[in-house]
């Protein structure tokens, strides 16, 4: 009873007990402790016979199963499945689609989509949710993958990189927007959300490019009218006549297969502008594995998104100045996806076609 956490119902019964101890009638103890005189009389019985182990409640069976565990599993096998296999016209399933289904099939004779939901919930299968994604299409992708993944670990071809050696991730953002708000933003205040119009005026696009240094955090943009060799070899003069590239021993620039550096002949291209350069392509559709496109998320997440520019020049000035800004605090992200994942993948992809063409 002097215990700071017992729970309610011990606190409960060990007064109903103390209070019996007492020699007080059951009637009385009722009264002043505001419950109903059987309950007095349970804990009283219950204690004279077993002792403190009689103030435990009883083992209870609880309510009887309404339904089997092969009946979740069929329901839980058939959310798994794609709405459109069955011959329905759903693209994806709902936990009352779900329920009407499984009673149209005979599995269970009635259900609510609560039992389905809080079913599927122990398995953590939500068949309403989805996301994009792009299956490796690239007859080399675990190689160049590979490479990559071991320059962002700093070897190349199974050697450890020097100090004067330098990974640069590159693209260019393109189709970035001038949107002037028809009327001013509203700044955020008391009890209300900032807003911001909803018709706008088109301004105009440019595209940004940048390079991002993976293991120093730096960042060196270029702004062009639109994207395009041309633009791409700015960037590149750009850095390399920045220190400490221009005397670096070598500069490793990762990029994807866009037209502004596709192909071999981008790589002797460089290669010949630049002699200290080594032009890497990422596997086709693998932009993923590019760092410099989780900068560009947070160039569009903290610098454009809600976009409201005056005009073209409002817009290069905010990326440019936030590129500044960044590079004063940036620390290397802390990429985790290593050779080992990348083989997991492999693995995981090969096992889905043999399951595919067994179909």
């Amino acid at each position: 009873m002097r215990a700071a956490r017992t729970e309610r119902r011990d606190l409960l019964r060990a007064r109903i007990i103390q209070a019996a101890a007492a020699d007080q009638a059951n009637a009385v103890i009722a009264d002043s402790l505001g419950v109903h005189v059987d309950t007095v009389r349970k804990w009283r019985n219950r204690f004279a016979v077993d002792g403190l182990a009689g103030l435990t409640d009883l083992p209870r069976s609880g309510r009887p199963k309404v339904f089997t565990d092969l009946q979740a599993v069929e329901v839980k096998a058939m959310a798994c499945e794609l709405p459109a296999e069955s011959g329905l016209p759903l693209s994806r399933w709902s936990s009352t689609d779900l329920a009407t289904e499984a009673v149209a099939r005979g599995i269970v004779e009635t259900i609510s989509a609560s039992t389905v939901r809080r079913w599927l919930d122990t398995d953590a299968i939500k068949p309403w949710q989805h996301r994009s994604w792009i299956f490796p299409r690239d007859p080399d992708f675990a190689t160049k993958a590979g490479r990559v993944l071991d320059l962002y670990a700093r070897t190349w071809q199974g050697v450890a990189l020097g100090d004067e050696e330098y990974v640069i991730s590159a693209d260019e953002k393109s189709q970035l927007q001038a949107l002037r708000r028809r009327h001013p933003d509203q700044p955020p205040g008391p009890g209300r959300t900032r807003r911001v119009e909803f018709e706008y005026i088109r301004g105009g696009t440019l595209a940004y490019f940048a390079a991002y240094d993976v293991h120093r955090a730096n960042v060196l943009g270029t702004i062009a009218p639109k994207t395009g060799i041309v633009p791409f070899t700015q960037l590149v003069e750009h850095v390399m006549t920045t220190e400490p590239y221009a005397s670096a021993k070598r500069v490793f620039w990762v990029v994807d297969n866009g037209s502004s550096h596709n192909g071999q002949a981008s790589i002797e291209r460089m290669k010949e502008a630049w002699p200290t350069t080594e032009l890497v392509h990422l596997p086709i559709h693998a932009s993923w594995l590019n760092q410099v496109e989780i900068y560009f998320s947070i160039v569009q997440r903290k610098a454009i998104k809600p976009g409201n520019f005056r005009d073209l020049d409002h817009l290069a000035e905010r990326v440019l100045g936030f590129q500044d800004r960044y590079n004063t605090t940036a620390t290397p992200f802390a990429w985790n996806y290593s050779r080992d994942d990348l083989n997991n993948l492999i693995a995981r992809l090969d096992e889905h076609q043999t399951t595919r063409q067994a179909a």
